[in-house]
């Protein structure tokens, strides 16, 4: 049975012999009424409070969810810029090992060239030191042979200027080498 404040306070109770003092009645209803009906604004109170904090709590937890699903983009977004960091990386250093091989290559290739042409430079330059030894080689034959040329020459002016013996005079004939060292001076 539900009794509200104002059923309290409008119930009429009948008299009966030897009854109760109807004062006193009237007033302990009145007071039962006034703490019943302060009860119920405690209850509906409480009960907007409940609602209120219910509405916390739910905002709440949907602020936890909203947090949850932020902090789960957050982190995967954080994966994935990693992961492409990585594969930037693995690239920009692929890319410079390719550049540092091909830079290795050329300049092997080069040393090899600038090798070859020291070589070719030393082949050459053996040639003419082969080529200057001969020449030096020739000019002293030649210069003796030419000193040896004097040298007879001057004697047979003296052997003119000398009184002669009688002897047969014998064509002087030049060696081989010195024929040799002669035709190449000419030639």
């Amino acid at each position: 049975m539900n009794v509200s404040p104002l059923d309290l306070r409008q119930t009429r109770f009948r008299s009966a012999f030897r009854g109760l003092d109807r004062v006193e009645v009237t007033t302990f209803m009145a007071a039962v009424a006034d703490d019943y009906e302060d009860a119920l604004r405690e209850t509906d109170r409480l009960r907007q409070e409940v609602a209120r904090l219910e509405g916390i709590v739910r905002e709440q937890r949907e602020h936890e969810q909203s947090l949850k699903a932020t902090l789960m983009t957050a982190q995967k977004l954080s994966e994935d810029i990693r992961a492409n960091a990585e594969q930037e990386a693995r690239r920009i250093i692929n890319e410079a090992e390719g550049r540092s091989q091909l830079l290795l290559d050329k300049t092997q290739s080069r040393l090899e060239d600038v090798q070859r042409e020291i070589d070719g430079m030393k082949m050459k330059r053996r040639d003419v030191e082969v080529s200057v030894e001969s020449i030096i080689h020739t000019l002293k034959n030649t210069l003796e042979y030419v000193r040896e040329q004097e040298t007879r020459e001057r004697e047979e002016r003296l052997l003119l200027h000398r009184p002669r013996r009688e002897e047969p005079i014998q064509p002087i004939q030049p060696s081989a080498d010195e024929t040799h060292v002669w035709t190449q001076v000419r030639g």
